[in-house]
């Protein structure tokens, strides 16, 4: 028996070994360096929507929400020194929208103390007119008290000697006088006090 050796083809799977094992090493490279860029700009985000919180008083109205936000804003920038940008960018999403929350919360307690103080306001207002009107009714009930209690008025009575229903005798009482702007009207003057 003759054994045929072909020095190629052990080569040929030699290559074929190296050269996957490089091609392999290459493609895990190029994951390693097409992985996910680092999250600035959601970092940048978190960061600035936290100032806005800590701006609108968030450590006063929502704290538990401001301390959500900065725990996770924490833990991204861990997560950007240890080179893990995917976790940083989703924990900077997160801690972003923690503060929007805390900030909103902030600002709807500050609006809330502001209703609360006005409505204490003009219930104060209220009061003071209140009693003002009570203290001016006072005044004017102890003034009437003071003055003698006048006679309820009412109409006048007719003098005993009158009658609704005689006739007035011609020339007494009032007299009516045409309006001529061409003629001049005589005065007269009665005894009883009548005008032209």
């Amino acid at each position: 028996m003759v054994h045929i050796f072909f020095p190629l083809s052990g080569r040929r799977a030699g290559v074929r070994t190296v050269v996957s094992t490089l091609t392999l090493a290459m493609t895990l490279a190029l994951a390693g360096c097409a992985s996910a860029p680092p999250p600035d700009g959601a970092m940048n985000q978190a960061q600035m929507q936290l100032r806005a919180a800590r701006d609108a008083d968030a450590a006063d109205y929502a704290p538990v929400d401001l301390g959500f936000a900065q725990n996770k804003f924490l833990q991204a920038q861990n997560a950007m020194a240890n080179r893990k940008y995917d976790d940083a960018a989703l924990l900077a999403d997160e801690a972003r929208a923690d503060a929007e929350l805390a900030r909103a919360k902030a600002r709807l307690a500050a609006t809330r103390a502001q209703i609360q103080s006005k409505t204490a306001a003009n219930q104060q207002l209220r009061d003071q007119i209140d009693q003002a009107l009570a203290t001016e009714q006072q005044q004017s009930q102890t003034q009437d008290s003071s003055l003698p209690a006048q006679q309820p008025t009412n109409d006048m009575p007719a003098p005993p000697s009158s009658s609704l229903n005689e006739a007035i005798p011609q020339g007494q009482g009032f007299q009516t006088i045409p309006q001529n702007n061409d003629q001049t009207v005589p005065q007269s003057h009665d005894d009883q006090g009548g005008h032209p």
